[in-house]
């Protein structure tokens, strides 16, 4: 796709390194050693070398270009430094005992590699759930200044489309100020994408023409994000054909500057917006590429289980770029 070319382009030459949490598993090795080939980033596999040189070997792929750690194998100094790290970050959260006990788990063994700088950001998620991914994140790189929560964006692409749908992975109910802050990381994501964000706070109802606590909530929202982005163009509530269709906009919002233009979509749940990049990827045939984990101090992407190599590849590029 021309998005992942611009992608490329941008991040070729960098020298971004990522790692891998799940290298032994054969998506994601495959994925690594294109990256490797076409001199994206710099990819760090984890995960047992016998097992990992085996599938290397199984389909015929050279690993001599690539870092492949064995936590097992990690060197004794550094070892420690990363134990005393972690245990200083998880001061009067967790024994010494039990930080040992995390180290043994890939997926903080990666983020202690991001957070210790030896890494620029880490994809995970192919093998491990979300929890997996995002719990160490949380606990370890934390949230941005000014962030009081992650969130979850999908990309999603048709031909020269490109939309931005929030939050769909992460957040299972909104309030207001956090529909807000999803709705200014979301925007910041979309500019990563070359999308000039029209940010649409999707509602059932489109400027008061319902009523409840569901509504009120996503008016609200749409209040503090003017207060938190002044600058940034932003309107709710706003059903979704006001916010997407231009005829719709004018007759429904017809004041708004983002009825009917809008490319970030902001849904009042996570269940509203699972639901809804679903459909846009199963009947509209858009790609979803993500979830974008959004809010953390460093990149660090969840995969879905279900994905294939050209997904690992994709989210990896991303992930280089946010870095």
């Amino acid at each position: 796709m021309e998005l992942f070319e611009e992608i490329a382009a941008k991040v070729k030459g960098q020298n971004k390194t990522i790692v891998f949490p799940e290298g032994e598993d054969k998506r994601v090795l495959g994925a690594a050693v294109r990256l490797q080939q076409d001199g994206l980033v710099k990819p760090i596999l984890l995960g047992k070398r016998s097992e990992i040189e085996a599938t290397a070997k199984e389909n015929g792929w050279d690993l001599s270009a690539l870092t492949v750690l064995d936590p097992a194998e990690y060197p004794a100094e550094d070892k420690q430094a990363m134990f005393d790290a972690l245990l200083e970050r998880r001061k009067g959260k967790n024994t010494p005992e039990q930080v040992e006990k995390m180290l043994q788990d890939v997926s903080y063994f990666g983020t202690m590699l991001v957070y210790l700088g030896k890494a620029d950001g880490m994809v995970s998620g192919a093998v491990h759930s979300t929890g997996s991914t995002v719990r160490p994140a949380l606990q370890i790189v934390k949230t941005k200044p000014g962030s009081h929560r992650i969130s979850g964006a999908f990309l999603m692409i048709k031909g020269d489309q490109r939309y931005i749908f929030a939050d769909c992975a992460i957040n299972i109910e909104l309030d207001a100020p956090t529909m807000a802050e999803v709705a200014v990381q979301s925007a910041e994501t979309a500019k990563l994408f070359g999308i000039d964000p029209k940010v649409a706070l999707l509602s059932f109802s489109t400027k008061g023409s319902a009523k409840g606590e569901m509504v009120t909530k996503v008016a609200e929202a749409t209040e503090k994000v003017h207060e938190l982005a002044p600058d940034l163009a932003a309107d709710g509530e706003l059903q979704f054909d006001a916010a997407f269709v231009p005829e719709v906009g004018e007759l429904k919002a017809p004041d708004s500057k983002v009825a009917g233009h809008a490319n970030v979509f902001i849904f009042p749940s996570l269940e509203a917006g699972n639901i809804g990049y679903k459909i846009a990827q199963r009947f509209g045939g858009f790609t979803a590429v993500g979830p974008i984990l959004q809010g953390l101090n460093a990149p660090i992407a969840d995969l879905s289980r279900g994905c294939n190599e050209d997904d690992v590849y994709k989210v990896a590029l991303i992930t280089a770029a946010r870095a």
